[in-house]
């Protein structure tokens, strides 16, 4: 079986359909349907139950399942490390960090960055979701926790300071108190805030009135007259309509990790990003 045929079965297997496979592929629905017919005739086997809600694996197709999975690791392996030997500074590199940091910290080191070296095609990739450095999902990531996957090289590369908001033309809140107060914090279901236990013990008669997982769209909502937010300072400072707090300290500060892939530490054009963030960012407050 050839590997090309291994990515569709493999894409069939994780996406249920035949046209989500294609989509995910870059392939059409027919392609899809023909290769996987003749992979079945060729291996003599049916790999997928045709069912009405789908393609559901077969206790065959499920015993082969992972011996395709580690297939696709040592390719994907191979991909990495011929890619980490390429020294010249061109061609991609992919970003990848939360939607505030990718908004308001990265820009400057990006603008640095494609002014040296114009050849490289940079991309920024945000949001909440964590982008695989296995999987070639992003080349290098900034992420608020340390990296747990294996092979990755990481490092702190910033202890980043947060601050309280509020509209500017709101009176601020007595400490301990907060009554008639409203907050606007992250989303829970994301995991644990430090910053959210922080600022309902300091206004602990304020109400939550917004969530979201976004800290762009809680600076606007802060901004806006809705409710008093917790923010990094690189956003908080930033907003023309925002004054910063003084609740008798600081909100707890988070750990700023940038993390590569180890199979493709030898990137010129990794190294060079990497020594471009490390100089510009070591010292942001």
């Amino acid at each position: 079986m050839e590997w090309s045929d291994v990515r569709i079965f493999l894409a069939v297997a994780r996406e249920g359909t035949l046209g989500a496979a294609g989509r995910s592929l870059k392939l059409s629905h027919p392609t899809i349907s023909r290769r996987l017919r003749a992979m079945e005739d060729a291996t003599g086997q049916t790999l997928f139950q045709r069912t009405s809600d789908g393609y559901v694996l077969t206790e065959e197709g499920s015993a082969v399942l992972s011996i395709a999975e580690h297939m696709e690791e040592s390719a994907l392996a191979i991909q990495r490390r011929l890619a980490g030997d390429v020294q010249k500074l061109e061609g991609a590199l992919r970003i990848s960090s939360p939607d505030w940091f990718g908004a308001w910290v990265l820009p400057p080191v990006v603008a640095a960055f494609v002014k040296m070296y114009p050849h490289v095609d940079t991309e920024i990739l945000t949001g909440t979701r964590l982008f695989s450095l296995a999987q070639r999902e992003a080349d290098v990531s900034f992420r608020i926790s340390p990296f747990t996957e294996a092979d990755v090289v990481q490092r702190k590369l910033i202890e980043m300071p947060y601050g309280v908001y509020a509209a500017a033309d709101i009176t601020p809140p007595r400490v301990g108190e907060g009554q008639g107060c409203a907050l606007v914090t992250m989303d829970t279901s994301l995991g644990a805030f430090p910053d959210i236990d922080w600022l309902k013990s300091k206004l602990p008669q304020a109400k939550v009135i917004v969530k979201s997982n976004n800290r762009n769209v809680q600076a606007q909502m802060s901004s806006a007259g809705v409710g008093i937010a917790v923010l990094p300072r690189p956003v908080g400072d930033k907003q023309p309509n925002l004054q910063r707090l003084d609740l008798g300290e600081d909100p707890p500060s988070r750990d700023i990790w940038m993390g590569y892939h180890r199979d493709i530490r030898r990137s010129g054009r990794l190294r060079a990003f990497v020594e471009l963030a490390v100089s510009l960012l070591s010292g942001v407050r």
